[in-house]
C-alpha cells in the first residue's frame, strides 16, 4: 500500500489538497494511505519549506502549490 504524506499545519490549502489526494487515489485505481503531517519538524525533516507539501512514499513530489487530482492520480501511477 502507498503513503501519501499531505504537509502542511491544516490551512484551507492544505484542506484542498489533502481532497485532491483523495480523490487521486480513486481516480488512479490504487491502494494507498492519505496522511496529514502537520508538525513543522516532521515537515522542515524533508526540506518543504512552503506549504503545503505532497509526498509520495517518502519522495517529495510537490511544495508550495495545490497540484490536481488528475496531476497526483498521474504521480500515483508512475510510483
Amino acid at each position: 500500500m502507498m503513503k501519501i504524506e499531505v504537509l502542511g499545519p491544516g490551512c484551507a490549502n492544505c484542506v484542498r489538497l489533502e481532497a485532491n489526494a483523495r480523490e487521486a487515489v480513486v481516480m488512479a485505481g490504487v491502494e494507498a494511505e492519505v496522511v496529514k503531517v502537520s508538525d513543522y519538524r516532521q515537515i522542515a525533516a524533508y526540506g518543504v519549506m512552503s506549504t503545503p507539501g505532497l509526498v509520495i512514499d517518502g519522495k517529495v513530489v510537490s511544495y508550495g502549490r495545490i497540484p490536481t487530482a488528475g496531476d497526483i492520480a498521474l504521480w500515483l501511477t508512475e510510483a
